[in-house]
């Protein structure tokens, strides 16, 4: 099968708002949250970006009258996008991010920014938003991918980079070791959102394949892709058996996370947090190398083939939490079909703000196509 190529801007457009009138209308607001007195002005750094496949993130700094003085302080604003900037997820619970993020960093000691002020009705800006606290680090790239080279991690000694990897896999081993997360983070079961199923990984199932009927709904008559739907049936066909759930991160690829010193300081990007098994974190992880990977094979770059394994991700979760994982052939198919999903989305935008042209095939946005073929052909679907 042919792929496209990869395009010389992976980079995810585009938000309609109005960076004046968004800094008019924070400020206005802030005005009417914060100690009467502050007078808080807002300054805008970089306008309004996309960050990676979901939320808009607006860089911003916030001056007020603190304790008589004049203070600066940097925020990031996560907001979830307008309708009609067709939106990568159905949905945004910004709710449900803040407090998966908040519980995250009380309960395990998580690294993640501290979260501040939120708004959740959309008055402000037409859709929900909170503040968290702005950190300093370094993001392994999405664009171009990291695996392409010239870039800190690429170029980092092996020890760093064996290094990062550890350190990463070493959240995933807090996070999944949060007690009773059934209960403590009952509100991101997809149940919630009236996904049926008989465990969280079957409502999981159930719920990418409403992501699926929305990315076809929503594509403004984009043709149905046979590989999701394979993909699809054969998930539901073999649910594997699974213990207690924990609270899955969901997005856990190191592009979501900022380093210092090849250690996590800060975790983000929780839109696809919910309750299921741990597999699911620990396959979306190497499988969003191997995507990397791939695209850089396919042009002809040799990437980083020994980091981020299967097997060393694998080897090194059992050793921190003496837990036995199970076969990740099924979760990395989940993967795929969500990436595939992703993809559709993503494109669907790019053609909505005049990026690319609507292609013939539907599958040809999908840069992970290769490895998404093999891995169905792998498990005989």
């Amino acid at each position: 099968m042919t792929q496209a190529p990869l395009p010389a801007d992976m980079t995810i457009q585009r938000s309609s708002r109005d960076p004046v009138t968004v800094r008019a209308r924070l400020e206005e607001w802030l005005a009417g949250v914060m100690p009467p007195g502050s007078e808080p002005e807002v300054t805008l750094h970089e306008g309004i970006q996309s960050n990676g496949m979901s939320s808009e993130t607006v860089l911003l700094a916030i001056t007020a009258t603190e304790n008589g003085a004049r203070t600066t302080k940097e925020y990031v604003a996560r907001v979830a996008p307008a309708a009609e900037d067709l939106p990568v997820f159905p949905s945004y619970r910004l709710q449900d991010q803040y407090d998966a993020m908040r519980l995250a960093g009380e309960l395990a000691g998580i690294p993640v920014p501290p979260v501040g002020l939120i708004e959740p009705t959309g008055a402000v800006l037409g859709t929900p938003f909170f503040l968290m606290g702005r950190l300093e680090g370094a993001v392994p790239p999405d664009v171009l991918p990291y695996t392409f080279g010239d870039n800190w991690l690429f170029d980092a000694a092996p020890e760093e980079q064996a290094a990062l990897q550890r350190n990463s896999v070493e959240v995933l081993a807090r996070l999944h070791g949060i007690p009773g997360a059934a209960e403590r983070f009952a509100f991101l079961d997809p149940a919630v959102t009236g996904h049926a199923g008989a465990t969280p990984l079957a409502r999981n199932v159930a719920k990418t394949r409403a992501w699926y009927d929305y990315a076809l709904e929503a594509a403004e008559g984009s043709p149905r892709s046979p590989l999701i739907e394979r993909g699809l049936v054969w998930l539901e066909a073999n649910l594997p058996p699974e213990g207690e759930p924990v609270l899955v991160w969901g997005d856990s690829r190191i592009g979501n996370v900022m380093y210092r010193d090849f250690a996590p300081v800060a975790i983000l990007d929780w839109e696809m947090a919910t309750l299921g098994p741990r597999e699911m974190d620990l396959a979306w992880m190497v499988f969003a190398h191997a995507v990397f990977q791939e695209i850089a094979t396919m042009l002809g770059l040799p990437g980083m083939p020994d980091f981020l394994t299967e097997e060393g991700v694998v080897s090194t979760y059992q050793e921190l939490t003496g837990v036995e994982v199970g076969d990740l052939a099924w979760f990395q198919v989940l993967a795929a079909v969500n990436w595939g999903i992703v993809f559709l989305r993503t494109s669907a935008r790019q053609i909505h703000f005049g990026e690319i042209e609507r292609p013939d095939d539907p599958e040809a946005v999908m840069h992970h196509r290769p490895l998404f073929e093999r891995l169905l052909d792998e498990v005989g679907a």
